[in-house]
């Protein structure tokens, strides 16, 4: 099969597509023939080894996929051969076959196509769960989504909008401002050229927002903590900036503000019953024409401009490498 690989860690371009042997599925796992695997931010940062948790060398990056099931593992007994499905792993996505738990698997949501269903899962659960697990949405409340072009943060404006709450989009400039309205924001604040902590207090009649869901970090993060109303909620869910920000304590005592963090793979864990009434409300959600925002599809050849476009923030919403094209 082709693949993608990381052989030594540094940019992207380093990567490259080889022919590897063909996976076999062991024991509580499933083989998937990969048809769609999109990118995401913690892909570039396990090529340069900034992750969190190190992905050792060589490795096959790529964490987010659909497919169709090939074969089962011992002890298996579903999903049937045939089913399409969607998956998430820490890394091997970026290859035409993936071998994955059977837990990490779901059913493709009915009307999604292979594209849009890779691009789906992972960012429109974090941005779910950052909201109403960890966020506590309230409907009427106002939402402050930093990133809200991108990856998450589409997902979030998308559904916080159609949980009936008020948010205001703030992105690094117009363009991917006006990306942010069309899925339902109603005001944006360009953090590069305005002042964010300001422009959010007066767009949300001088109190400030309910809650802030950040996905970017760096220097705008403590600005959007001073743009919270007192008792507000801030979830910090990744640092897309590239900065872990320092948030001055005495910022949380003043305002009473509660802050909490939200990371996918712990919330599995931990809180299953969460995890399935997130997947239900979302399949709803769907079924009533919601759609991740794909704003480009590559071939696995070329993978390694896929996640500098991303490592360079020149996209908006999710890109997609397409394991179906030239195969």
């Amino acid at each position: 099969m082709r693949a993608a690989r990381c052989t030594q860690y540094g940019p992207p371009n380093r990567l490259e597509v080889v022919e590897l042997d063909d996976p076999a599925p062991g024991p509580g796992e499933v083989l998937v023939r990969v048809h769609a695997a999109a990118v995401n931010f913690p892909d570039v940062l396990l090529v340069s080894n900034r992750y969190q948790v190190p992905a050792p060398l060589p490795f096959t990056p790529g964490s987010e996929f659909a497919g169709v099931v090939t074969a089962l593992g011992p002890g298996v007994t579903g999903p049937p051969v045939g089913s399409p499905v969607a998956g998430a792993v820490m890394t091997g996505a970026f290859a035409q076959q993936v071998v994955v738990p059977v837990t990490g698997l779901r059913p493709v949501p009915d009307g999604l196509d292979m594209i849009h269903a890779a691009a789906f899962h992972v960012t429109y659960a974090t941005a779910y769960h950052s909201l109403v697990t960890v966020g506590q949405a309230v409907e009427g409340e106002w939402a402050a989504v930093l990133g809200a072009a991108g990856g998450v943060g589409s997902a979030a404006v998308d559904i916080a909008t159609r949980l009936g709450m008020r948010v205001v989009a703030a992105a690094s400039s117009q363009e991917r401002l006006t990306v942010a309205r069309k899925l339902g924001a109603e005001a944006g604040v360009d953090y590069v050229h305005e002042d964010l902590k300001t422009r959010v207090r007066a767009l949300t009649g001088g109190e400030g927002a309910h809650l802030v869901v950040d996905p970017v970090g760096g220097d705008h993060a403590e600005a959007a903590l001073r743009a919270l109303r007192r008792s507000g909620r801030f979830v910090t869910v990744g640092y897309a900036d590239g900065k872990i920000p320092r948030i001055p304590l005495n910022l949380v005592l003043l305002k009473d503000a509660v802050v909490r963090g939200f990371e996918i793979r712990m919330l599995r864990q931990y809180a299953p019953d969460a995890v399935a009434a997130g997947d239900r409300a979302l399949a709803r959600m769907v079924r009533d024409g919601m759609r991740p925002l794909v704003s480009r599809v590559h071939p696995l050849a070329e993978v390694a401009s896929a996640l500098t476009d991303v490592a360079e923030r020149r996209t908006t919403g999710k890109v997609v490498i397409d394991l179906t094209a030239g195969a």
